[in-house]
Parts: C-alpha cells; structure tokens; sequence
C-alpha cells in the first residue's frame, strides 16, 4: 500500500514546522494591527468631542481678592467661560482648605456671572496661612461641568 498521502502531510508539516517566519510573523503583524487600530480610534474620539452638543464647557472661578486676611469678609466669585464670558445662574461653594470656615458658604451668579459668598475664615494656632476651595455647580440649562481645580483663595495671618 502506498503511503504517499501520510508521507506528503507528514513532509508538508515538518517543512511547516522548520518555517520560523510563519511563528516570527504572527505577533509582529499582530502588534501593527494593534497600534493601528488604536491610532484610529483615538482619531475618531477626537472627532467626537469636537461635535457641538457631545462635548461639555469647563467652567472656571476668579475669586477676589485672592489673598485675604481672618476674619468676616464678602469674597466676590465671577464664574467664566473657557471664552472668558460669565455664566448666570451657577451655585458657588466656598469649602473650608487648610483654613477653616463654618460648614459651607454659597452664592449664585447674577446675570453678570458674579456672586457675593460672605465667609469668616481662621487660621489654627501657629498657622501662618491657609486655602479656602471654590468649586462651581453648573447651572442647570447648558452643558457646563466643572471638573479642573479653581483657584483657591490663601487666608494669611495678619
């Protein structure tokens, strides 16, 4: 009986088997596809942020004056725009940092964007100075967040 086919299979693998390239080929054609297909998403990602109504406006705060002293006192918060216009209608929370305030003072945006938050900060003994935070609640129409850090305003003893 001849053992053509078994032998032909049998060669066809061994010759299989002594190719490196097919093995070497694999992962390297693999790794480009990766990349490949990475590059394009993050492509079509960045396009999808660009469409208007997909994307959010980061809002900002300006505290004034930036630097104050212990002690009742008005700060005035004007909430801005990444264009530099103010927003009406937002919630300003003034939450104690390394100095300290009573619970939580508010205010909200006039139609001006500014809000007047009263707050009596303190310094702990020995504590030369201290932060007070300001974050923004968005107001409700729009699609504002406020997710980056605001400036903070420094309470320094007197």
């Amino acid at each position: 009986m001849p053992h053509s086919k078994r032998d032909g299979r049998t060669a066809n693998n061994r010759s299989f088997r002594a190719d490196r390239r097919a093995i070497e080929g694999l992962p390297v054609r693999l790794v480009i596809a990766l990349v490949v297909g990475v590059a394009s998403l993050s492509v079509m990602m960045g396009m999808i942020g660009d469409i208007e109504g997909l994307s959010a406006t980061e809002l900002d705060a300006q505290p004034q004056p930036e630097v104050t002293t212990p002690g009742d006192q008005s700060l005035d918060v004007a909430v801005l725009d990444p264009d530099g216009s103010r927003v009406a209608d937002a919630t300003v929370i003034v939450r104690s940092g390394s100095a300290q305030i009573d619970g939580v003072a508010t205010g909200t945006t006039n139609e001006d964007g500014m809000a007047t938050v009263d707050v009596d900060p303190e310094l702990g003994p020995n504590q030369p100075d201290g932060t007070l935070t300001v974050e923004v609640k968005p107001p409700a129409e729009g699609d504002y967040v406020d997710e980056r850090g605001n400036t903070e305003v420094l309470v320094v003893a007197e």
